[in-house]
């Protein structure tokens, strides 16, 4: 039997964390906005269904840069 694939353990693939309500509140707050005004990545998305992301939460997504070293970005997860 095939070993399970890990998706979040491929290299082309971000490291993805669920943020904690608080930090979801401070992210809010600094840039003066509400979760539906952060991009969108759905539920089904093989990453967030690793890390078990529900409708709801809010994404951090850390990517490795050439420039300026490593880029975080934030999704909003919504059903799908």
């Amino acid at each position: 039997m095939p070993e399970e694939l890990n998706i979040g353990r491929h290299v082309l693939v971000p490291k993805h964390e669920i943020l904690p309500k608080g930090k979801v509140d401070e992210l809010l707050e600094r840039y003066k906005i509400s979760p539906h005004q952060l991009p969108l990545i759905m539920s089904s998305d093989p990453a967030a269904k690793e890390i078990g992301a529900k409708p709801g939460d809010v994404l951090k997504i850390t990517r490795d840069s050439q420039t300026a070293g490593e880029a975080v970005f934030y999704r909003h997860v919504v059903k799908g």
